[in-house]
């Protein structure tokens, strides 16, 4: 292969100028780097020389069992449920608190006799339903109606405010009766229906969350929207919703759970259909009889959803319960 000759330019590259804007530039740059070494060092330090964590004193072994024994007396219910569900209904009733074993253990056969018994799809559905739009008209609603209380601070929204924490004082015992009476007059008595109501009843703790967020957002920033040409709703859309997110998520959760078990209102209201709660009850006979394992194991198949919908958005019960509660 032919050496090639390469001709270099020797001419020197004029200095860079010596302004106070790149004195400023590489001093800043010099300090950023030794502040990043000194952090190294110190972490590393930190690490080499920290201390073993302090041992536990008595009173902390006496809250670490107490705290044992208040999760068992938690989890005890669930896996009782969950182990009896694989057991024959024989085998439940004299040996409730043992292991499925060879004898007692029926694999799969409750879960598919439960499903086809009580209709279970069709149920699960209509649960599904009635919960997914209860919750999105109780977050949608309620989180509107707080900011109108909150910023439109009249005479009659304090009036409102006041009516929407009183309904959450008083028993559902209390107007059961007279609600299932206009709930038949109105025409509520089905799945559509029963969506209204569940607003109504999930509506005061709602508004009592949100209004509590909504006072610890500054109001400048809905200031400024408007100055930039938004008007109240799309203000609210865009604004202020975003930042109730952590709120919504908390009551969607808490209104959820309270939804998807509830018994005893759709049972009082609903004409047509039925609920997944009711449909798991109608394994209950006359004469008190009731096929224990076929009921243990569509409670399994129940708390299934709503344990993954819990465990996947329960980070945000707390920052949304104490969110408002710093300002306002």
């Amino acid at each position: 292969m032919a050496n090639k000759e390469y001709n270099w330019n020797t001419t020197p590259v004029e200095n860079i100028p010596n302004d106070s804007a790149w004195q400023e530039f590489v001093a800043g740059a010099t300090k950023e780097r030794i502040r990043k070494e000194r952090k190294a060092e110190l972490d590393k330090q930190k690490n080499e020389n920290a201390k073993p964590k302090t041992p536990m004193t008595g009173s902390d072994w006496v809250k670490f069992v107490i705290l044992v024994i208040i999760s068992i007396a938690f989890i005890l219910p669930i896996l009782l449920v969950l182990m009896n569900s694989f057991k024959s209904d024989t085998y439940i009733k004299t040996e409730t608190f043992a292991f499925p074993n060879s004898e007692s253990f029926v694999g799969f056969s409750n879960y598919t006799e439960g499903i086809d018994k009580i209709d279970f799809f069709p149920a699960f559905f209509t649960s599904i339903f009635v919960t997914v739009f209860s919750v999105s008209f109780i977050v949608l609603c309620t989180s509107m109606c707080a900011w109108f209380i909150v910023r439109v601070k009249t005479w009659y929204t304090k009036l409102m405010y006041l009516l929407f924490a009183f309904s959450m004082i008083v028993p559902f015992q209390m107007v059961m009766f007279p609600m299932s009476f206009v709930a038949g007059y109105l025409h509520l008595d089905n799945m559509f229906g029963i969506v209204i109501i569940y607003l109504g009843f999930g509506a005061g703790l709602a508004v009592f969350m949100f209004a509590g967020f909504i006072k610890s957002v500054p109001l400048e920033i809905e200031e400024a929207a408007m100055i930039d040409g938004c008007g109240p709703i799309k203000t609210f859309f865009m604004i202020d919703f975003p930042i109730l997110v952590p709120s919504a998520i908390t009551v969607a959760i808490l209104n959820a759970m309270w939804i998807w078990n509830d018994y005893l209102l759709p049972k009082l209201v609903l004409n047509e259909g039925a609920t997944l709660p009711m449909a798991i009850q109608s394994l209950r006979q006359n004469y008190g009889s009731v096929d224990m394992n076929l009921m243990m194991a569509m409670l399994v198949l129940s708390i299934i959803p709503i344990i993954i919908f819990y465990f996947s958005c329960q980070k945000y019960i707390i920052k949304g319960v104490v969110a408002g509660a710093v300002k306002g």
